[in-house]
């Protein structure tokens, strides 16, 4: 059977293509994709064909924050019926490796991330009219939650594992630098968590209006006022916990210096090699720590999303339909017009 998918074949080069479906296996379920939200993985190989080492060498679909309806299932399936409402977990570890027998699922040596091109054959991703996937992946929906909001579980869960690595938040002092759709869901983790007080640093009046939304007390244009945190310094009411979500080298900079002895950076952002202020990490004894995808907080994050414990509502800011995916692309790289851009599947009858 045949479907549509979003296959990108060089650097801005992101075709709308005819995809077979695979066989349906005894434990799998076909998702009718509907709704499929842009990542910054996906635009940095949308615009840079890959990000660090990890480099785009064959075609590759691409999309992993994902929801859509069941519409069959394999004949040992019993937890779903055609007809749910769900959200796909994009990350299928073995269960085998070292670091799964370790229960560090998210480092798994033999991984499969919906959407990745760190190993060859790439991990086609889940941009597509339909997929198959293991039942293990598929996690139901409540009928009154919207996909949109259903595609917005990855990310969340993303930000409910750096928010693990922070230790309790409640009545703490936090800085979130970078208002992205990761930033702006670090604010909303550490609102639900009990902060006393979230102040978010970016570069864009619009992104920062999300993040205020999201639970954010203050926000500052370092664009506009670039010594905006200085008075947190100056008057020694430094913070507790740094969520670093920019992975700009200037942000981290700053943090450091915002940060109070003994206090926590977990790093978000991806960076490349930067020049750290070392003295200052161990004069003042600060954890720095850094947090790379998921693994239980998945079902975390559609948990509160069912429950309405977190709002995701205000994080999508645009939606396409899949025809027009270029135009998502470009639009989802302007941060000062778009927060959460999403791709729709299925077009009304």
């Amino acid at each position: 059977m045949k479907t549509i998918a979003c296959r990108l074949h060089g650097v801005n080069d992101l075709r709308i293509e005819e995809h077979e479906i695979g066989e349906i296996g005894p434990s799998d379920v076909l998702v009718t994709m509907q709704r499929g939200g842009i990542c910054g993985s996906d635009l940095h190989y949308y615009q840079h064909g890959g990000f660090g080492p990890i480099r785009v060498r064959e075609p590759i679909i691409l999309g992993h924050e994902v929801a859509g309806v069941v519409s069959k299932v394999g004949e040992a399936v019993t937890a779903f019926k055609i007809g749910d409402k769900v959200a796909i977990n994009p990350s299928k570890p073995c269960f085998e490796c070292r670091y799964c027998e370790e229960g560090n699922f998210q480092h798994c040596t033999e991984m499969r991330f919906f959407g990745s091109a760190r190993t060859m054959p790439h991990v086609q991703g889940a941009f597509t009219g339909a997929i198959v996937v293991d039942q293990q992946q598929c996690h139901k929906v409540d009928d009154a939650v919207s996909y949109g909001e259903a595609a917005c579980a990855e990310p969340l869960a993303v930000c409910l594992h750096a928010r693990n690595q922070a230790g309790d938040l409640a009545g703490k002092r936090v800085l979130v630098t970078g208002a992205g759709p990761i930033g702006s869901l670090c604010v909303a983790v550490c609102a639900q968590a009990g902060a006393a007080d979230i102040v978010v640093t970016d570069r864009f009046d619009f992104t920062l209006s999300v993040a205020r939304k999201m639970g954010a007390g203050r926000t500052i244009n370092i664009a506009e006022n670039a010594s905006g945190l200085d008075e947190d310094v100056s008057l020694r009411e430094l913070f507790d916990v740094v969520f670093e979500c920019s992975g700009a080298g200037p942000a981290i900079h700053s943090a450091i210096g915002a940060l109070r002895p003994r206090g926590t950076i977990v790093q978000v952002g991806v960076a490349g090699n930067l020049g750290l202020p070392v003295d200052a990490i161990v004069g003042k004894e600060i954890v720095f720590k850094g947090t790379h995808r998921f693994h239980a907080e998945f079902e975390q994050a559609i948990d509160f999303i069912n429950r309405g414990e977190i709002n995701v509502k205000h994080l999508i800011t645009q939606t396409y339909f899949v025809d027009e995916a270029i135009a998502a692309f470009e639009l989802a790289g302007d941060r000062s017009k778009a927060m959460k851009v999403q791709l729709q599947f299925a077009k009304p009858a």
